[in-house]
This record gives structure tokens, sequence and C-alpha cells, in this order.
């Protein structure tokens, strides 16, 4: 089984007809449930359920705060090189986009492991552009190496790996995945994708996959908000989260609702998805699967992320940087424009005015 297969089934549905079908006293009979189907988080997701987002929201921190409490992680991105082979029309790192290329020496993979750590962050996520050749996996399995004096919590972003690349980057101290599918939507997968590794659509979905076999601690999925229509894409990133998690129940499965951001470059998001839109994604997504992590990066506002601390959210990044070596080197141009700037003991204060509690550490690698 495959949740390519899953994904199939749904080719020929008519969402715009569904979402048309769907009445307030549909609704109101879902958030009356304590166990959803794939159809009652379809109907959460539906221009109806606009009306209802209040008790969404009171039935959405109830669940978050019975299921994780009143605390909030808190993690990093470190970028180690911006190299890449693709031709992903939305992004500041593709092949031909003229950014300046780096690749960070393990000192300097020291060096700003140092500066993060001192800031009193245990988990990181770690990033490259996807160059199999720039940065294999012998490269990023010598970084973990350096990584693991600073870090107790290690998660790679990086290119779709093998079962067995995935099994030697978590013997060497990896414990999480990070992949965005980006676009859930296959011919508009292809259509963004025009050229490199990337187009293949059926290896990256099937990447968390390969991930969970190979022991991954945890595996964080999600699209790219604002490539296709956003309830559909909302509906295929909580599929597959529940697909991973019923097949590999030993995994902590999340999602991430990232919105594209501005980045160096001309493309513009195919639809634009609103404040109001994200924050009922999120609603629909915790009340379809309660026990589940939602992450929210720096590409959202300082404002919504303390709106969603309440709504749902449990792993916030904080002082992040979108560029190799950004934060020993200030000339270094990022992968996208961050929109919530704050450091680590800003982000601390936040959640502590907010009654919750930050944690800087939930895990420790063997």
């Amino acid at each position: 089984m495959s949740f390519y297969l899953v994904r199939k089934k749904y080719d020929a549905f008519d969402f715009d007809g569904y979402f048309a079908s769907v009445t307030d006293r549909d609704v109101e009979r879902v958030l009356a449930k304590n166990r959803l189907t794939e159809t009652d988080y379809l109907a959460l997701l539906s221009p109806k359920a606009e009306g209802h987002l209040e008790k969404m929201a009171q039935k959405a921190h109830s669940l978050t705060v019975q299921h994780f409490g009143k605390v909030v992680l808190l993690y990093t991105p470190l970028y180690l090189a911006n190299y890449c082979v693709n031709h992903c029309v939305y992004c500041g790192f593709r092949v031909h986009s003229g950014l300046d290329r780096k690749k960070l020496s393990l000192g300097e993979v020291d060096a700003e492991a140092k500066m993060i750590a001192a800031t009193g962050l245990k988990h990181i996520l770690v990033l490259t552009g996807e160059s199999r050749e720039k940065s294999p996996v012998k490269y990023i399995r010598e970084c973990v190496e350096v990584l693991k004096k600073y870090f107790t919590s290690i998660s790679i972003e990086i290119y779709p790996l093998e079962e067995q690349e995935y099994h030697e980057l978590i013997s060497a101290g990896v414990d999480g995945l990070t992949i965005y599918q980006e676009v859930y939507d296959e011919n508009v997968y292809a259509e963004i994708h025009p050229a490199g590794p990337k187009r293949n659509y059926r290896y990256r979905l099937e990447a968390p996959e390969r991930a969970c076999r190979a022991g991954s601690r945890t595996v964080n999925v999600g699209a790219l908000l604002g490539l296709h229509e956003w309830r559909a894409e909302a509906f295929f990133t909580g599929l597959h989260a529940d697909y991973l998690q019923s097949v590999y129940p030993a995994v902590e499965v999340s999602i991430s609702p990232p919105r594209i951001r501005p980045y160096p470059g001309e493309y513009q998001p195919f639809v634009t998805v609103t404040d109001k839109n994200l924050v009922q994604y999120v609603l629909a997504f915790r009340l379809f699967m309660p026990r589940s992590g939602i992450t929210i990066s720096t590409r959202e506002s300082a404002e919504l992320r303390e709106r969603l601390v309440k709504l749902g959210a449990t792993k916030m990044s904080a002082g992040s940087c979108t560029a190799v070596g950004g934060r020993s080197n200030s000339q270094s141009t990022g992968q996208f424009e961050i929109w919530d700037s704050r450091g680590v003991a800003e982000m601390a204060d936040m959640l502590y005015s907010q009654g919750y509690q930050p944690v800087y550490k939930d895990w420790q690698v063997v």
C-alpha cells in the first residue's frame, strides 16, 4: 500500500460540488462528533464552515490542551547548503535563480551550531538545496556528527532519499524528517516542476513512508499553500498525515501549513490564502487529528502566530534564518523572507504571556 494509491482515489472527485452541498447543519453535526471521517474533515474545510470558526476554535483549543498541554516546542532551521539542480518555479533556490551558492564547511557548521545553542534551543531542523552532488548523504551525516554535540534532536529537510539512506542518517543521530509535497495535485505538480529530479511526483510523495520504515521518530508533511486551491491541498495533507499515522503508529506525525513568502524571483501565487483561510485549516486539522502536531513557521506574522498558539499550534520556529551561514554572515541571501523575526527569548516571553510554557528539549537522541 502507498499513499499514492489513496490520493489517486480522489482524482475525479468534485470538490466544488461537495462544498456546494455542505449545509450549516452538516457542519454542526460534524462538530458534535468525537471522531471524524475524511468527509467530515472536508466539511470543516468548506466555505460553509467559515461561519462556525468560533465553535471550531473552542473545540480545537480544548483538544490541544487535552493532548499536548499548554506547551509549544521551539526549534530553529539551519541551512547547510543552497546548491540545487531543480527548476521549481516558486523557489529562490532553483538552479537558474542567479543566487550566490554556498556550502558550509564542518567548521562553519560548528560555529553556526554554537550560536544557535547559546539561545538555549535543543531542537534543530537541517536544510539543504536539492543537490546530491554538492550535498551528498555523506556530507549531511558528517554535519549531523558535529551537530550532535549541541542538540538533542536533529531533523532534516532535504531531497528525498532511499530507505537505506534514511536509515544511515537515523543511525548517525537524525530523529525526524520534514518534507513538503509542495502540491498534491499531480498535474499542477508537473507544471511547477518542469525539470530536475524533483519532477518525480510519486518518489517525493512516498519519501515519508521510506523514512518511517527506516525508523524515523517523527515525520512532518505539508503542502505549500498558494500553489493550488488551498482547501483541496489542506484535505490531502490531512489525509497524508492520517495515512502515515495509521500505517506507522509508532511514528509521531505532524503537519505544517506554510504559505508562499516573497523570495528573489517573479513567481506569483496561484491563489491567495488569507489569514482566515489558514486559521480554518489549522482548526479543521486539529479536530480531524487531535493527537498530531502542527508546526507554524516564521513565514507567518508575529500577530498570527500568537493567535495560533491557542488554536492548535504545538511547534514553532524561533530566531530563524533562511540563508546558508546567515547567522555569522549577514550578506547571505535567504531562500525566502522571514515575517516573524523574533528571537528565542522574545518567543518565550510571548508564550509565557499567554499562559503557555516554551519547551526547548523534549527528546534526547541516544
